[in-house]
């Protein structure tokens, strides 16, 4: 056994450790005997907190290690979750039994379905958050979730062992070592750094060493990283400045209220914790010629700006916005930052400008002539790892037992480090327990699609998930992650809750009753014109026409079919989830028949793994060229379907691997 630093390799810590009362660490009550854990994770952000419950969940003895157990589910940049793809994530988390949907039906205070002008399955489920509602409630879930033990501190030093024999990787790690020399001895350990890997905050020309505003970062974890032999490539992020809420002259603006009724994230949430009517609205204004002078005239008092770093490019900053769109408009949401903050988010002004200068082009805008700055904008610079240096497990191909999610692995946004967390934290359990890991296809959820794009195609520029992403998104919708996800989480991994199986099993016992009844009713088209003369029903020839092809129309809804034909549809709108889901049924049906075969295609060649050891550089039997051996070797696809998606691996290459995998099947079997 050895460690990082024995190898002359050390971790600097980010901060030393406070001492807090032994409450606040402990999830179940009690301190652990010894420091020896199936599970530790790094890191208490979106991904820290969601791979820490799930490996709980799992039944791993957990730990989590914080720098500072109050900033525990702290929202560092934008106050919402949610949104256009990213809500489907969310739904796939919950469908997992994870946090985050959860909490946010717990602690919103706006909630409204995007994309409504189109079909239900590119909806995207968001909300406005409280943010010290969020954080108080996702604290709380934290410090009392059982196996789970959470402690204040820093990192110093990975411990590493020799590697397992039958797994690839140079070294295997078995613990970390604490800023006050103390071991704790681990399984499984899962790195989920944020924007703390040598993090550097920018306010016009002055670069300050944080990992966010507040909070140092982690200098020697990167460095130990990069020396283990990670390749790491550097990313920049940024936030808007927070203005006083009583600043802002929103009569003149453009007012948006939240949905009536409010979509819950959560399958398991019945309704959100606040009426509609209690809820905050947000307002619109834009930018206009003034702003578009202030950054022009301003580009040499920002290095942020002027940096080769990539940053999000479909969250950019007002001044990339304004070199790359010049002479435009561009929106500017003001969003409430809680029930009883005094602070408005302006989203879409994401600025790194001297904070004198962000002063004057705030007040340039419509609504925000007398507006008070109460904490500029700032840019983030951070280090993030290769994605295609881990398994669509989130383990790593060179240090084994060691997971990475979130922002480390090149993603933005809170739903996305959710989202890798939850696989992290399952796999991290499944690991210690020598099980299979828990890998979910592209075929399967937005969370297949979101590793498979980072394992396979890597990225150069912050990852969002957008609907875009995905082939199969007509099969892939918000409303059934519960069907696609919860039963292979509680059968295959365990960490679904018993309730919420039961929940899902009969939802999907009422939709397959629901649709069958549908079907089984019949009429001619002019009797259902009479049924529901509401319908855009022909009826030139009357012809048969099935409850479930009525109910396909725009203008019907369980509930008028239900009062056209009460036996035996009356019971199905008692639930309004069910009823929405028969209709959101009815509408794909024909197209998901066609993506149905599609998808068995494509999981057909997921299905043809190649072999963990392959040494692509040496090996013999198949035709390959350098370049494509060199990609194979790197990125280590695990399937021919994963391999056939890598960038400069051509269909010839695919054809000579796919024969040299049917062939050893075949060898195998008959040694057999």
């Amino acid at each position: 056994m050895f460690s990082v630093r024995g190898c002359g390799l050390w971790v600097v810590a980010s901060l030393t450790k406070k001492h807090l009362p032994l409450a606040r660490f402990i999830g179940d009550g009690a301190a652990p005997s010894a420091p020896n854990f199936d599970v530790v994770v790094i890191g208490g952000g979106h991904a820290g907190t969601e791979a820490a419950a799930a490996a709980a969940r799992c039944g791993s003895r957990t730990l989590l290690l914080t720098h500072r157990v109050d900033t525990i589910g702290q929202m560092s940049c934008n106050p919402s979750f949610g949104g256009i793809g990213k809500g489907h994530l969310m739904r796939e988390v919950d469908a997992l039994d994870g946090l985050c949907s959860r909490i946010c039906d717990q602690s919103g205070v706006h909630y409204k379905v995007l994309n409504r002008r189109k079909g239900p399955a590119v909806w995207g489920l968001r909300a406005q958050i409280d943010r010290k509602l969020y954080k108080r409630n996702m604290q709380k879930e934290i410090l009392n979730t059982p196996l789970l033990t959470v402690q204040e501190g820093a990192v110093e030093d990975l411990i590493l062992t020799e590697p397992e024999p039958e797994h690839t990787g140079k070294c295997r790690v078995s613990g970390v070592v604490l800023a006050d020399g103390s071991t704790v001895h681990a399984e499984s350990v899962v790195l989920t750094t944020g924007t703390f890997l040598r993090g550097v905050i920018v306010i016009g020309l002055e670069m300050h060493p944080a990992g966010r505003l507040g909070d140092q970062p982690s200098v020697g974890l990167a460095q130990t990283l990069e020396k283990l032999g990670f390749v790491v490539g550097r990313l920049k992020t940024g936030t808007p400045p927070r203005i006083a809420k009583e600043s802002v002259n929103f009569s003149i603006l453009n007012k948006q209220t939240p949905d009536n009724p409010s979509i819950p994230f959560s399958f398991v949430s019945e309704t959100v914790w606040i009426k509609p009517e209690d809820q905050l609205p947000c307002y619109l204004t834009h930018t206009n010629p003034r702003v578009d002078e202030i950054v022009l005239e301003n580009l040499h008092l920002n290095s942020h700006i002027k940096e080769t770093t990539r940053g999000p490019r479909y969250c950019p900053s007002i001044e990339s916005k304004v070199l790359r769109f010049p002479n435009r408009l561009h929106q500017v949401w003001l969003e409430p930052e809680g029930m009883d903050s005094e602070l408005i988010y302006p989203q879409g002004l994401s600025v790194t400008l001297p904070a004198e200068l962000q002063e004057k082009m705030i007040t340039c805008i419509k609504g925000l002539e007398k507006a008070k700055m109460i904490q500029p904008g700032y840019g983030v610079q951070y280090d993030y790892l290769d994605p295609r240096q881990i398994t669509p497990s989130l383990e790593t191909h060179l240090v084994q037992r060691l997971f990475f999610a979130g922002q480390i692995n090149g993603t933005t946004g809170y739903e996305e480090a959710a989202a890798q967390g939850v696989i992290a934290g399952i796999n991290a359990s499944l690991r210690v327990k020598h099980k299979p890991p828990f890998v979910v296809s592209r075929t399967e959820g937005y969370i297949g699609v979101l590793i498979d794009d980072l394992t396979t195609l890597g990225t150069n520029e912050p990852y969002r998930m957008f609907t875009s992403r995905a082939e199969f998104r007509l099969s892939l919708r918000p409303d059934n992650a519960d069907s696609r996800l919860t039963f292979r989480g509680y059968k295959e991994v365990g960490c679904v809750s018993q309730q919420r199986y039961e929940r899902a099993s009969w939802m999907k016992s009422s939709l397959e009753e629901g649709i069958s009844v549908l079907k089984s009713i019949e009429f001619s088209s002019s009797k259902w014109k009479k049924l529901i003369p509401e319908a855009s029903i022909s009826i030139v020839k009357s012809l048969p026409l099935r409850a479930l092809d009525v109910l396909k129309y725009e203008e019907v809804d369980m509930k008028l079919l239900a009062k056209a034909v009460p036996e035996p549809l009356k019971k199905y709108v008692e639930s309004r989830e069910l009823a929405e889901r028969l209709k959101i049924e009815a509408t794909y049906e024909s197209v998901l028949f066609h993506q149905q075969q599609q998808i068995k295609e494509v999981q057909q060649d997921e299905a043809l793994q190649l072999p963990k050891d392959l040494d692509y550089l040496t090996l013999r039997d198949v035709s390959l060229s350098y370049e494509v051996r060199e990609k194979l070797h790197f990125i280590r696809p695990e399937t021919i379907g994963a391999a056939s998606r890598i960038p400069g691996v051509t269909p010839a290459a695919i054809i000579n691997l796919l024969r040299f995998v049917k062939t050893t099947q075949q060898k195998q079997m008959a040694i057999n």
